[in-house]
């Protein structure tokens, strides 16, 4: 056999073998992800866009982890809770915890800005370092899916800014907490610290 037909099947041989290859590292991919949404608890089957970049944020990727849900504004008597909610992610967040914001005008227009516009406000008045998603309806007849599952999970939707579903590890039971329960009151820290202490 000539030294150029040697050549010719070594390189169809790795041709063959890179795209086997290919081929495999897609299935591989594939299989993880579906086996990713299949331990997906449903309730945190949503994606919403990131707050600062529009970026998809799948609420799958806090499966585990528990979740404190909180629809928030700029220009609300409640606003200040920003700083409550900031403190208690930085003390629990190694423990578990997940605070996720989501902006809405849904009560007394009070948030009514762009998404960049209420995301420069939440860093340079809040230091707010916590997953902030994009502005979303969380009552009324475009209320989002998410919104929807949690007031049913619940019995209760949220009656203006700042109010809080509080979401256990498994994705499976929610509690409720009204707007005037303080980030640092002592009935959301003790929910809080109870769920972190149980194992998905």
């Amino acid at each position: 056999m000539t030294p150029s037909r040697v050549c010719s099947r070594a390189s169809r041989a790795g041709r063959f073998a890179g795209t086997c290859a290919a081929l495999l590292l897609t299935l591989t991919l594939t299989i993880m992800s579906q086996d990713a949404q299949a331990a997906c608890a449903p309730l945190l089957n949503h994606t919403f866009s990131k707050l600062q970049d529009k970026s998809p944020q799948p609420l799958c990727q806090y499966q585990g982890k528990v979740v404190l849900v909180v629809n928030t504004a700029s220009y609300c008597g409640f606003t200040r809770q920003y700083d409550g909610l900031e403190k208690l992610y930085a003390q629990l967040a190694p423990k578990g915890l997940v605070v996720v914001g989501f902006p809405s005008n849904n009560f007394g227009q009070q948030e009514p800005g762009t998404e960049k516009e209420i995301a420069d406000f939440c860093r340079l008045t809040y230091g707010v370092q916590f997953p902030m998603m994009g502005k979303t309806e969380v009552v009324g007849a475009g209320t989002h899916p998410f919104f929807q599952e949690l007031a049913k999970a619940t019995g209760e939707r949220p009656q203006w800014n700042f109010h809080k579903y509080l979401i256990d590890r498994s994705g499976r039971k929610v509690t409720s907490f009204s707007s005037r329960v303080e980030p640092n009151s002592p009935e959301l820290v003790g929910a809080i610290n109870k769920l972190l202490a149980e194992q998905p």
